[in-house]
């Protein structure tokens, strides 16, 4: 009687990981080697296998290797090698066939990845809605990630996470569709909040507003969407799409509170405002409706406003887009502003390398010396880096005239 072998189980949707009777295999070294990159390959495969160029393509790509074929010759024995050392049993776990290389293994092998694919075809194909939506359902469970996201600079596993995101996207927004008719808003909740976990910046928090706003839950749907807003912002600088804009006025008018006298409103207003010296940093929502309701403010009085900009740039004075560095910088130029501005000044971050700035009672000629104190705190740490910030400054009452721009310099 044969031998009857646990199940080899290979997680490729978020981080990998290789499951043999229910225990994780070691390799040994940290990172993907060569070695579990073509086992990634192979088992990816599936029972098709994958022709000797397209391996050779996808394990080595744009390497300069001097003998690729060799190379693929040492890699296979160094893969069966450390599979036996892992602790399975004596098999032949790499065949070639006809220039098709395969992978052999006496036990029952489980690509989550392939599996997915399997659920999603088979659901396309089937006509009854409520056994699609199991289908998918069991497919979505499956995707916990995308796919091979430790290889994700190589192209076949680019080209491979793009298909598998599209059938993740269309599988489950057909699923909260079907459960929607079926207000099971709980189930659509999880969903889309696994997904949005996975896709933070695809919206599908829009998806579970609907839901709150479904179930009458306005005061969840209100922090979802805040939530939201201040990542968008923080980590991109863009405002959440026109749909979550429409779902916010929705949600606006049915977020009730309880009658308070006008002291205790005035208290409530100014708590956090007590708190903190220097300029007041809000999202570029907020700065934008600061902004127009100044522009109103001058229409009956006649301040002194100026809008700045700061922007990071590289050495040759273009924004900057190197993301470690603009972090890094970023968050001190934030610093710089606050601290260099009086607690009338109004500012916020426009985008990944740009801040906006609202001055209130300043005049032109002030522009030069506040913008000097905010150089003189960004660079204090490093001096070099006055080189690497810009300024433009506009009189805001003369923002619809291009050709009155206040003036704008490089620092240096």
């Amino acid at each position: 009687m044969e031998r009857e072998f646990p199940a080899l189980k290979v997680r490729m949707f978020g981080r990998i990981v290789i499951l043999y009777d229910g225990e994780a295999v070691p390799f040994g070294e940290k990172g993907m080697t060569r070695v579990q990159r073509l086992l990634m390959i192979l088992c990816h495969s599936g029972s098709g296998g994958i022709v000797r160029n397209k391996l050779l393509e996808d394990l080595y790509g744009r390497d300069e290797v001097a003998d690729a074929a060799n190379n693929l010759r040492v890699t296979v024995h160094r893969l069966k090698k450390r599979i036996l050392d892992a602790g399975f049993p004596e098999y032949d776990y790499v065949t070639i066939k006809s220039g098709v290389y395969y992978w052999n293994c006496p036990m029952k092998l489980e690509v989550d990845a392939l599996e997915f694919r399997r659920l999603v075809t088979q659901a396309d194909g089937t006509a009854d809605r409520d056994r699609k939506a199991e289908l998918l359902q069991e497919a979505c469970e499956l995707y916990r990630g995308e796919f091979l996201q430790e290889l994700s600079g190589e192209e076949w596993v680019m080209v491979e996470a793009m298909q598998y995101k599209k059938l993740f996207e269309a599988s489950l927004f057909w699923l909260c569709e079907y459960l929607k008719e079926h207000e099971d808003y709980e189930e659509i909740l999880r969903l889309s909040g696994r997904a949005a976990r996975i896709y933070p910046f695809d919206e599908w928090q829009a998806v579970k507003i609907d839901c709150y706003i479904a179930m009458n839950r306005y005061k969840e749907a209100f922090k979802e969407y805040k939530d939201t807003e201040k990542l968008f912002f923080e980590e991109l600088g863009i405002t959440p799409s026109e749909r979550m804009m429409k779902q916010l006025k929705s949600i606006s008018g049915h977020v009730k509170r309880k009658p308070e006298v006008i002291r205790e409103i005035k208290d409530k207003l100014l708590s956090e405002t007590g708190r903190y010296d220097g300029a007041y940093y809000c999202s570029l929502p907020s700065f934008r409706d600061e902004y127009i309701f100044a522009c109103r403010i001058m229409e009956r009085t006649d301040p002194c406003m100026y809008l700045m900009m700061c922007t990071i740039t590289d050495d040759k004075g273009r924004p900057q887009e190197d993301k470690e560095t603009l972090d890094i910088m970023s968050e001190k130029l934030r610093e710089a502003i606050k601290e260099s501005l009086r607690r009338c000044d109004t500012f916020t971050r426009f985008s990944s390398s740009q801040f906006l700035i609202l001055l209130v009672g300043t005049a032109g000629e002030n522009c030069d010396l506040i913008f000097d104190r905010i150089i003189e705190r960004f660079s204090e740490e490093n001096k070099l880096w006055k080189n690497y910030i810009h300024f433009d400054a506009f009189p805001v009452a003369e923002m619809n005239d291009s050709s009155r721009e206040s003036r704008g310099r490089a620092a240096g």
